[in-house]
């Protein structure tokens, strides 16, 4: 099975990330979802074929889901490639390879919020060697004598930079507010908490 590491569309290209290949479709954009492995922020030289379908589906259920609770980008996915000449000009208008399929969507253009929302409901990773350290997760204060992988009292907002390349650094909910203002960091906050817990009780009560 064919690895997609790389795009090539005869479209602007808007953004190359990590993970995803962004194209500039005039009222909107094609964000397609390579096979590329980003771990710790470092793209690795090998891929895991589908992954893309795989994590733009995962996408996808999640937006839908959640649109009730804040409105998204999501215009639509592309499970038919010749689904794409609806939203191009005639001129652009070509027949479209089908790795595209399943693993791409449409989306509208916002103005991007430069901050990475991360939840935690579970002390591990970067949490748990700041709080080993400092007794604190991006500088909040937690209880002690809590376990490595422990569930928390209650979801914590641990905010980091947004970086288009290197590695995302952890903010304070304070430096959040300095960078972008009080009331939208606290919006963010608000939003990604109602998000996680959300997401976890459907996980909660979700049966095969």
């Amino acid at each position: 099975m064919p690895v997609l590491m790389n795009t090539d569309l005869p479209l602007p290209l808007f953004i190359r990330g990590k993970v995803r290949d962004t194209y500039d479709i005039g009222n909107g954009l094609l964000i397609v979802a390579t096979d590329r492995i980003s771990a710790f922020d470092v793209v690795l030289p090998c891929g895991i074929p589908d992954k893309g379908r795989v994590l733009n589906q995962l996408s996808a259920f999640w937006f839908r889901k959640t649109a009730g609770l804040i409105t998204n980008h999501l215009v639509e996915t592309i499970n038919n490639v010749q689904t794409l000449n609806r939203y191009l000009p005639p001129e652009s208008r070509s027949v479209w390879t089908d790795y595209l399929k399943g693993r791409s969507m449409i989306v509208k253009k916002f103005d991007r919020i430069p901050v990475e929302c991360v939840v935690r409901g579970y002390l591990a990773g970067s949490a748990w060697a700041e709080y080993q350290q400092s007794g604190t997760v991006c500088g909040l204060r937690l209880p002690k004598s809590l376990k490595e992988r422990q569930e928390l009292p209650e979801p914590i907002f641990t905010p980091t930079t947004k970086a288009d390349s290197g590695h995302d650094e952890p903010m304070t909910m304070e430096g959040v507010e300095r960078f972008i203002g009080k009331t939208l960091a606290e919006q963010l906050r608000r939003k990604s908490l109602l998000i996680y817990t959300f997401a976890r009780q459907f996980a909660r009560e979700w049966k095969p």
